[in-house]
């Protein structure tokens, strides 16, 4: 239960006014304050919520808000709610969720890595709902904002939490496990991300991995040796493995098929072995199951009800998706981009335009944009994409962005550069054919969906 003694005691704050004792929920979103929230008004980067304070006080059963914020004008609003003045409601919030998740007598699972966080957290919360009620954190709220605002949302009835924490500089994990105090970590890989943050990929790692101190068993790609020996040159704890390729994984998937539905493979848990169809499609799909089927196995979860977990799931909107639209096989992950998911999403290109139950080889289109926060190698890594893409017999190549110009020079004919989404749309509609395998792939900021959009291509999942 959220009180607003508790919220006093742990922040120091003051209270302006006295309304409910109690809050239905918390929001830091004028626009969504339901009947009865508490509204912390969170000065960012764009907004400042004390601007919306006049609207929320009409919904909210209370605010919290900052100390020096000149309230004079709106004392009157104050009137039969609760409204606290703290230092910064931002920590403030951040205190209350520490306090939520400290009192929470269950273990918190915790997600991090490069690629493949929010897809392997979904996997996770399936496969332990068959047997426990689950709560996760929605979306990808995982940083200094969502992961409390997500703790403070934990209902009672909840017998396990899954969280994703992301990062983009030192320091972010260390601050969100100081919130969240994960119990079981799970480490999907270590790829070339936010690298104009970090500077390098011993850097990533060495942030990913500020996870470790707070946990007791760590769930660690064994396929990523850089990640893996990391792991082992400092972890003291339990450390259980799952992977593809490696032979001596604890948790391992074998037997990789792709099926018009998504694609199947064979999990090994120790001796036990069961056949899973996943409804996603992608090698990279049946890793981040493997890392939720390991989490399941190690709270004593039977491979049949993980399998039922597993297959429940129908994947997280703007992943990694295939659909048909016209004839056309479209491998659609528009969410974000990064060198070692572009390679991934490749890889998948190159499946899908040769697959066994299809004798001849489907002409390979794929639209990439930009790859953003790569710091100075940047340009050398867009030219490995374009040279990666001419290796592997892609047939036509768009370039969206300025940055994909030097992928476009490095495959050189059969490639265009295109200004933005709307642009690349134009460029491709005459040179599409019916019996294509397109991909569709750019960083956040590139709005890639658009593509997707002006080709009028509709989520009907192959």
């Amino acid at each position: 239960m959220l009180t607003l003694a508790d919220l006093l005691a742990v922040t120091g704050g003051e209270a302006l006014s006295r309304g409910p004792e109690s809050f239905a929920g918390v929001s830091i979103d004028s626009r969504t304050i339901r009947e009865g929230e508490l509204f912390f008004a969170i000065k960012g980067e764009r907004h400042d919520g004390h601007t919306f304070l006049p609207t929320v006080l009409q919904q909210a059963g209370g605010a919290v808000i900052a100390r020096d914020f000149d309230r004079a004008s709106l004392c009157h609003l104050f009137q039969h709610k609760s409204v606290v003045a703290v230092a910064d409601p931002l920590v403030a919030m951040q205190l209350w969720a520490r306090l939520i998740r400290l009192r929470f007598m269950y273990p918190v699972i915790a997600v991090v890595g490069s690629n493949g966080k929010t897809t392997t957290k979904e996997f996770t919360a399936s496969v332990l709902s068959v047997l426990l009620s689950v709560y996760k954190s929605a979306g990808n709220l995982n940083n200094h904002i969502g992961l409390p605002l997500s703790l403070l949302r934990k209902p009672d009835t909840a017998q396990i939490v899954v969280v994703e924490m992301g990062t983009n500089r030192p320091g972010d994990v260390r601050e969100l496990c100081e919130i969240a105090r994960p119990d079981i970590g799970i480490i999907t890989n270590i790829g070339m991300e936010h690298l104009e943050g970090f500077g390098s990929l011993e850097r990533v790692r060495d942030a990913e991995l500020e996870l470790l101190p707070y946990i007791r068993t760590a769930i660690v790609n064994a396929d990523d040796v850089f990640l893996m020996d990391g792991v082992k040159s400092v972890f003291r704890g339990k450390i259980i493995s799952f992977g593809i390729d490696n032979p001596h994984a604890d948790i391992r998937g074998s037997s990789l098929m792709t099926t018009d539905s998504g694609i199947s493979f064979i999990l090994h848990i120790g001796a036990d072995a069961a056949e899973i169809s996943l409804q996603l499609a992608g090698s990279f799909n049946v890793a981040n199951a493997l890392a939720a089927a390991a989490a399941g196995a190690s709270l004593g979860i039977s491979i049949q009800d993980i399998r039922r977990g597993l297959e429940a799931f129908s994947g997280v909107q703007m992943r990694f998706s295939v659909f048909l639209h016209e004839g056309i096989t479209v491998l659609s992950d528009v969410y974000n981009a990064n060198p070692s998911s572009v390679n991934a999403a490749v890889d998948e290109l190159v499946r899908f335009s040769r697959r066994e139950s299809d004798p001849l080889r489907r002409r390979m289109v794929a639209v990439l944009g930009d790859m953003l926060e790569l710091g100075d190698r940047e340009a050398a890594y867009h030219f490995d994409v374009g040279s990666r893409l001419k290796t592997e017999g892609v047939d036509l190549f768009i370039g969206v962005g300025t940055r994909m110009r030097h992928a476009v020079a490095a495959f050189g004919e059969n490639a265009v550069s295109a200004g933005d989404a709307s642009d690349a749309v134009r460029i491709l509609r005459p040179l599409l054919r019916k019996g294509d395998c397109m991909l569709i792939k750019g960083s956040r900021g590139m709005r890639m969906e658009r593509v997707c959009e002006g080709l009028g291509i509709e989520a009907s999942k192959k």
